[in-house]
């Protein structure tokens, strides 16, 4: 597969279907994707998808593994994972909910403790769920939508992040549920990626450097890096570098902080070199991404 030729799709693309209700091109929530226009073609979404499915079937393929959505399962795509769908049954019907990277980013750093259940659903999106698992996906499914369609209050945006917040700690307890039923040994490679993560956690606003890391880990960094690419996709510079951007881009967006405040928090020698590392890795200037 030529990834250069997949396309990108996001929010957006959906903005016109009128059953489905949004904030802006952050989030979508909906329970009917009949005219959602599908292609048979491998497509990048540039947005997490939550989905149950209530009746019938769909078959996906998700970063080339395929899978088959039936009754009463939890499906999981997050951003930027490659997804082809393939042939679903005429009454499939499921419960639906988008959200832009952007509006994953402002909510992800507030909720540190869950970033292994994104390498759990890296490794299984698509899970069987209980009756009561069912139902609180679809209570919190029920309200967020409820919450959305009141376009007058102001509050809707930051009431929604809140309560995509709950839903996420909701999924990883049901992920850990099935995780400790399921459970397969951990091998030495998926060990020390895993110890690797919770020290980044612990030392991201100080320390960039991989060779830091491998110093804590008793490893070379050349070691470190290569272990950690092997188990993730991603080298442990690009682990690093993607949280401290995850949480620039919140402070920027969610404190009243100056930039230099910001810099100094994140422990950069001056406010031009966290500008240079942030457009580096975003594109953007801090103030830019800021104004955006």
């Amino acid at each position: 597969m030529n990834t250069k030729q997949i396309r990108n799709v996001d929010i957006s693309g959906i903005q016109h279907l009128p059953m489905i209700d949004f904030i802006g091109n952050d989030f979508a929530i909906f329970d009917d994707i009949r005219d959602i226009p599908f292609t048979p073609y491998p497509t990048r979404l540039n947005a997490a998808c939550f989905a149950v499915c209530r009746k019938g079937w769909c078959k996906l393929n998700i970063n080339l593994r395929d899978y088959e959505m039936r009754e009463g399962m939890l499906c999981i795509i997050l951003p930027e994972q490659i997804v082809q769908q393939g042939e679903r049954s005429d009454d499939f019907s499921g419960s639906f909910i988008a959200v832009s990277r952007d509006f994953m980013d402002l909510v992800i750093p507030t909720m540190q403790q869950l970033f292994p259940m994104f390498f759990m659903i890296k490794e299984r999106p698509c899970i069987a769920v209980t009756a009561n698992e069912l139902q609180a996906f679809e209570e919190y499914h029920s309200f967020l939508w409820s919450k959305v369609k009141l376009k007058d209050n102001p509050y809707r945006k930051e009431i929604t992040q809140g309560l995509l917040m709950a839903l996420c700690y909701e999924i990883y307890d049901i992920y850990q549920g099935h995780a400790v039923k399921e459970r397969t040994p951990k091998s030495r490679k998926e060990d020390l990626f895993e110890r690797f993560i919770r020290y980044v956690y612990e030392f991201y606003k100080e320390e960039r450097s991989v060779s830091f890391y491998a110093d804590k880990m008793f490893l070379t960094p050349k070691h470190l890096s290569t272990m950690v690419k092997e188990v993730s996709g991603k080298t442990a510079g690009e682990w690093i570098d993607s949280l401290v951007i995850l949480e620039a881009k919140a402070m920027l967006k969610s404190s009243e902080q100056s930039i230099q405040e910001i810099a100094d928090e994140l422990h950069f020698a001056n406010q031009s070199f966290f500008g240079k590392y942030f457009k580096h890795h975003t594109g953007f200037s801090p103030k830019e991404y800021r104004k955006q």
